[in-house]
């Protein structure tokens, strides 16, 4: 047995004193290829400081091995010595055998500095070198997996799967397929992929992004069985609860979902989309009270959320609580841009308040974008009527009329006002 072998053994049984000491021998007796085997056994156990020790020793001897020079600077690379690794790789010529390597670790190296622009250009030249190089087409779509482009990552785990590799460095390509078919929105391509990931290699997200691939494509039995039992198995998956929720309500299991929901509050209890969810999830069976419960907390955790600020308004609007829903809005109008679903509801709580001159300035800053929505110009006609503004009043009736020219009452209302 080698030291380097006797050394490996001793590592395995926990033998860290007498490991040091058969390194020693191995660095001062064994030869260069059980040496550099030695090296990529350490770095693969985690031993970088050791492993660097090896290929040093290595590269004093062979100073023309630009191999040693691309494993010197991926451990730099992973101790954060990114200077260190630029010159490793910078003595890499373009003539050199491991230029390619140096290529895909420059861009390795590129990508922990989150500098996007320059780990492209290497992966990219690494291609014009080698474009059947597995290795190559795997950083790329691993690359572009990372950024979110997801359309080029696929041409790349594609050629992968047409080559013959179903995995990768432990990656289960066809799940990396899935998962970036679903994010580009074609969801029937991820699914099929999505359901080829061996069992190994399902984890808990290759399982949820299968339930929301179901999901999406209307499949709601398959999702909730697929969601209930990632939740089942992993129960701090806390993005499995708002889909589950989400699929139970498309089948009107309105109780199931609130569960699936609070559920989920017990695991993530600061997140205000699932207290939103859960607001419009209790919209369905009744429960005013704890419908504002959830409105109130959500609005708390997130008051420059949009969305669930109107959700809230919506609420109070239904009922009739005008006071409360101008305190709501009103400091949004301070902003530059504001949306019009926010001067509308204005528009109405004014109306009720019976602050007509407010109400007739919120409906006129709708107008600018609801003039062709018929919900909206039914209001504003019964607003019209309520103040006496005959004036405006008709040419509002003919512009919902030109929109809903079946609706008899508001015709029979033009007549009568045109009579008058």
């Amino acid at each position: 047995m080698t030291y380097s072998e006797k050394m490996l053994d001793q590592l395995q049984n926990g033998q860290l004193a007498d490991a040091h000491g058969s390194f020693r021998q191995a660095l001062a007796n064994d030869d260069d290829d059980m040496l550099f085997s030695l090296g990529e056994e350490l770095y693969g156990m985690g031993f970088l400081h050791q492993a660097r020790r090896v290929y040093l020793t290595l590269l004093q001897r062979y100073p023309d091995e630009d191999e040693l020079r691309t494993n010197l600077a991926t451990i730099a690379i992973d101790e954060g010595h990114n200077d260190e690794a630029l010159s490793y790789l910078a003595q890499v010529k373009p003539s050199s055998p491991a230029y390619l390597e140096s290529l895909l670790v420059a861009a390795d190296l590129y990508q922990t500095e989150e500098d996007f622009e320059i780990t492209e250009q290497k992966l990219k030249e690494a291609y014009q070198l080698a474009p059947d190089e597995p290795a190559v087409e795997f950083a790329l779509g691993e690359f572009y997996f990372l950024v979110g482009r997801f359309d080029e990552a696929i041409n790349y785990y594609f050629d992968l799967i047409k080559h013959g590799y179903t995995d990768f460095a432990k990656v289960d390509i066809a799940g990396r397929l899935g998962m970036s078919y679903a994010q580009s929105g074609q969801f029937k391509q991820a699914l099929g992929y999505l359901q080829q990931v061996k069992p190994e290699y399902r984890t808990s997200d290759i399982r949820f992004q299968t339930g929301l691939t179901q999901l999406h494509l209307g499949q709601l039995d398959e999702a909730v069985k697929e969601l209930t039992a990632l939740i089942k198995d992993d129960d701090q998956y806390a993005s499995a609860y708002p889909a589950l929720a989400e699929a139970l309500s498309k089948q009107n299991k309105y109780q199931r979902a609130l569960t699936t929901v609070q559920d989920g509050l017990g695991v993530d209890q600061y997140n205000e989309h699932l207290y939103a969810q859960a607001a419009e999830i209790v919209s369905h069976l009744g429960n005013a009270k704890l419908m504002r419960k959830y409105l109130t907390r959500a609005h708390e955790l997130d008051p420059d959320n949009l969305t669930i600020t109107l959700q809230y308004s919506n609420f109070l609007l239904h009922q009739h609580e005008d006071k409360e829903n101008v305190d709501l809005l009103s400091p949004l109008i301070k902003d530059d841009e504001v949306d019009p679903q926010v001067y509308w509801n204005l528009a109405r709580s004014y109306q009720r308040l019976e602050k007509f001159d407010l109400a007739s300035k919120y409906y006129q800053a709708a107008a600018q974008v609801y003039d062709d929505n018929p919900t909206f110009l039914r209001e504003l006609i019964g607003f019209y009527q309520e103040t006496g503004q005959r004036d405006q009043l008709l040419p509002a009736l003919h512009e919902y009329l030109a929109l809903e020219p079946t609706d008899t009452e508001m015709q029979d209302l033009l007549d009568e006002y045109e009579d008058y």
